[in-house]
């Protein structure tokens, strides 16, 4: 079988970038039958105005421009049962107004995930988004003050953050032929933080 790229690194930005994932996930496994489209930056920014053109586009090429890059690379491989898993946020809901490029490009990627699934459903495949609330991962810290992490997931109704571990089990349903029946839809996973109407 050759040589195994099980660990590829690369900026998805680039749509060469997510062809060449794509070929060696073929290569080494020899089908794709689900993708998950999970990256993203975010940037404070209190006021509309101090939003850079510079950072606007950063935020959508990183964003939101892999899905589609990734998403178009792995689709021709994929085969009925097959399923696409796009990470939202809780942001896309309720229009957090410090992270405003960051919230339109998760409302872009939820509206992605609706008519993907409605333009692909005739093949079988599955389309759906995940909308974490307050998780902790390395973009907290990040992107962050030190006073706003210490307070961080504690305007949720379960009064903490989420762990990266209790999303996993939303992503294996949609991944799963447990979830055959769910496309098109986001699934929030938030604490009680946002309930959609």
């Amino acid at each position: 079988m050759g040589q195994r790229c099980l660990l590829i690194p690369g900026d998805l930005r680039n749509k060469n970038q997510c062809q060449y994932v794509v070929a060696c996930t073929l290569k080494t496994f020899g089908k794709i039958n689900v993708l998950v489209n999970n990256l993203a930056v975010q940037f404070v920014q209190n006021r509309f105005l101090d939003i850079s053109d510079e950072q606007w586009h950063t935020t959508f090429d990183t964003n939101l421009h892999p899905f589609f890059y990734m998403t178009k690379a792995a689709l021709p491989h994929m085969t009925e049962g097959s399923s696409i898993i796009n990470t939202a946020s809780i942001n896309a809901y309720t229009g957090r107004k410090d992270l405003i490029d960051y919230t339109a490009t998760k409302g872009a990627i939820v509206s992605f995930t609706r008519a993907l699934a409605n333009n692909i459903i005739d093949q079988g495949i599955r389309v759906n988004a995940v909308a974490p609330g307050p998780i902790w991962t390395p973009l907290i810290p990040a992107s962050f003050s030190p006073d706003m992490v210490k307070t961080f997931g504690s305007n949720v109704p379960m009064k903490r953050a989420g762990q990266p571990y209790e999303l996993a089990p939303v992503y294996v349903l949609l991944a799963s032929s447990d979830g055959s029946y769910i496309t098109g839809q986001t699934i929030h996973v938030n604490g009680g933080g946002f309930v959609a109407s």
